[in-house]
């Protein structure tokens, strides 16, 4: 009985079998971390001091009415 415990042990401390890396794994990764520094650089670039106006109110199409 104690045997069976001690073969199940070693059984859940071998390491388990490494599987081939796949490549879409790492354009996957690769494209995260591009998006990622592209908006922190847009961040960036506009500061938190950045201020966009509003537009004018157009006139409207019909002057008199």
């Amino acid at each position: 009985m104690a045997d069976t415990r001690i073969d199940k042990a070693r059984g859940l401390l071998t390491p388990p079998e490494a599987r081939g890396a796949s490549p879409w794994t790492a354009l996957g990764a690769a494209a995260l971390a591009a998006t990622g520094a592209m908006l922190m650089a847009g961040v960036m670039v506009l500061g938190p001091g950045v201020r966009f106006e509003e537009p004018a109110v157009a006139q409207p199409l019909f002057p008199n009415g």
